[in-house]
């Protein structure tokens, strides 16, 4: 394959974020002829000694990289990740997994893009209409009527999960795509919530919504509403968990004031009892009638001036460890059983998404191969994906829009 670019061994490394001792042990280094496991990656990184294509694959593996990566002539340039927008918990967390995924939904939106120009290519007018300085209550009616969402519809929904995918058909509608994604395919490499908990790609043809599926269920509508905000805002980026910068203020505002209007929580608010057990209770209560996550609540009793930083810390924290031991509960149970395989791909993709790749099938304007890099499965993965009944495929909507 040519000669190897010592640089690029160097880059992969620190891109992984590993220190050259945790490299040398992650590629399973040996100390050997003198020299520690660490000074031979360094002799390999400086181009005194070329690592075997052994080497190469296991490089390649804990690295996280393609082998074919290794053999450029230059290190590749940086991923265009948008903005920033997580401060004091999210500054320094881009861990490699969050790295690649990144660079896997940037890959995915080119794909769709270049399906919709064969197809529709309508752009959006509403992405990149808001500034800052318009009310976040103003700019909440805008995106409600856009999507022609209804609170009262929305509430009525018999449980979150019902809630949720109520308001993911109402944003998918109005021509954003809505994907659930945590991981690199593997429960291996799943990232906290902690670490990020939405990212929006701002396109006017083919915007996404990236939910991380590792968070709560009950927060994935006000991440949804957050990122959408960030579309109106023609703001691509990766949002985290904390609400320190102005924009995430604002975007979270936004979300608020679609899914807790201020009038509703200020009368829940002036009837808050100070003890935090009893705080606790009754936003339990109240968050599951309104069918959002109760960190959504207390932030916004914080924002509105009806709780003090204290309690909403104390509160967010016994709220976060109650849902930490609900969901390695919930993990134990499903080692028994659980939905396919294909029943949580296509829930993970989105009713949008799935569309738009059986009409490209359909019309003869993109591969299997592509369809599977859309989808995030393998080629031969994307007939039972999107056409569960075998007596149908890609020639029964061939032509349909």
């Amino acid at each position: 394959m040519g000669t190897l670019n010592p640089q690029i061994l160097v880059w992969a490394r620190e891109t992984a974020g590993m220190t050259l001792e945790e490299g040398a042990h992650a590629i399973g280094l040996k100390d050997a002829f003198g020299l520690s496991a660490a000074q031979r990656l360094t002799a390999m990184e400086l181009g005194d000694d070329e690592p075997t294509r052994t080497l190469l694959l296991k490089m390649a593996k804990a690295y996280r990289r393609s082998l074919l990566v290794f053999y450029l002539d230059e290190p590749p340039r940086k991923g265009d990740r948008g903005q920033d927008f997580r401060t004091v918990q999210g500054a320094g967390q881009f861990t490699p997994e969050l790295d690649a995924l990144i660079r896997d939904i940037r890959s995915r939106q080119n794909l769709i893009r270049s399906m919709l120009d064969d197809s529709e290519g309508d752009t959006l007018p509403f992405v990149g209409s808001a500034k800052m300085e318009t009310p976040a209550k103003e700019l909440a009616a805008i995106i409600a009527k856009q999507i022609g969402f209804s609170l009262p519809d929305f509430q009525a929904r018999e449980n979150v999960d019902q809630a949720f995918a109520y308001l993911r058909e109402k944003i998918e509608a109005a021509g954003v795509f809505v994907l659930l994604l945590g991981n690199l395919g593997s429960h291996h490499t799943n990232i906290p919530a902690e670490v990020f908990r939405g990212f929006a790609v701002s396109d006017a043809i083919a915007p996404l919504v990236v939910i991380n599926d590792q968070d709560a269920r009950q927060a994935w509508s006000f991440t949804a509403l957050h990122e959408l905000a960030h579309l109106w805002l023609g703001a691509t980026g990766v949002s985290g968990s904390d609400a320190e910068s102005a924009v995430e203020r604002y975007c979270n505002d936004v979300a608020s004031q679609i899914l807790l209007p201020a009038s509703e929580l200020a009368a829940f608010g002036r009837n808050l009892p100070v003890r935090p057990d009893d705080a606790f209770a009754q936003i339990s209560t109240f968050a599951e009638r309104f069918k959002i996550s109760r960190a959504m609540v207390s932030y916004g009793l914080f924002r509105a001036g009806f709780i003090s930083r204290e309690l909403w810390t104390e509160l967010t924290t016994r709220f976060r460890e109650e849902w930490l031991s609900s969901k390695a509960r919930q993990a134990e149970k499903q080692k028994t059983g659980g939905p396919s395989y294909y029943v949580v791909r296509r829930h993970h993709m989105g009713a949008a998404l799935l569309d738009l790749v059986r009409r490209s099938l359909g019309e003869g304007s993109t591969t299997y191969t592509k369809a599977g890099q859309v989808l995030g499965v393998k080629p031969r993965n994307v007939g039972p994906l999107l056409f569960p009944d075998s007596t149908r495929g890609p020639s029964a909507v061939r032509g349909a829009r």
